[in-house]
């Protein structure tokens, strides 16, 4: 058996995407808006996302609408303890100041023009922005309807125990699943929600549950490491 989408289909079916579970998607349904995403999937980076919606949460108490010129005038002080429940929240208030900064000086505070971009352009500009790494533009770029495949660390390790990608290179695991997957941006963003709760719940670090899983005939990680002590 080789991997499909067909088979992703199925084994993916039954799992369900709470959108406060993820921080990006809650925020971007909720305000449609370029600059909170942004904002929230920085939060996101190096910690989970009930941390980092907590700190964009208690972010939004204090100073209300989330702008680039009120975090640029709150203060990297009092940004910080805004976003303690994030983790290093210093070093996360300077990213965030210099990105309202720049966005500020550059772009007038107003990134909806991005939207309009073609998915080269689009993703060039986001990368140009302080902060901004491939995978935080991918969240973006696929909330925005185009055509991108954000890799996470659940993916990765899904992707590398299936047997799809051979490293943790970012882009080769990318392409993996868009040569899988119909080249539809709602195909990309459901499937790429669903493998992250998949890795949290089922494909874990430590442990995993191969037991529940349904791609066990396709995964190298099973049919190598557990499958011959199973009989």
């Amino acid at each position: 058996m080789v991997l499909t989408e067909e088979l992703v289909l199925r084994v993916l079916a039954d799992i369900k995407i709470e959108p406060r579970k993820f921080a990006a998607l809650y925020v971007f349904r909720n305000s449609n808006d370029i600059f909170k995403a942004l904002v929230v999937t920085i939060l996101t980076q190096n910690t989970n996302d009930k941390n980092a919606l907590r700190a964009y949460e208690n972010l939004v108490r204090i100073i209300g609408d989330i702008t680039p010129e009120k975090l640029v005038n709150i203060g990297e002080d009092a940004l910080a303890n805004a976003i303690k429940p994030a983790g290093m929240h210093r070093i996360r208030a300077r990213k965030i100041i210099e990105l309202s900064r720049v966005i500020l000086e550059n772009y007038r505070g107003d990134l909806t023009w991005i939207k309009d971009l073609p998915l080269d352009e689009a993703r060039k500009a986001l990368l140009e922005l302080p902060g901004v790494g491939e995978k935080t533009a991918d969240v973006i770029l696929v909330n925005l309807g185009k055509l991108a495949f954000p890799v996470d660390t659940h993916i990765t390790r899904i992707s590398i125990r299936l047997g799809i990608a051979k490293s943790r290179n970012y882009h080769e695991i990318q392409r993996a699943w868009m040569r899988i997957l119909t080249p539809d941006p709602s195909r990309y963003l459901e499937i790429h929600l669903k493998l992250i709760q998949f890795g949290r719940d089922i494909c874990i670090a430590r442990n995993p549950r191969c037991d529940m899983c349904g791609f066990r005939e396709v995964c190298t990680y099973y049919i190598s490491n557990v499958r011959g002590k199973d009989n």
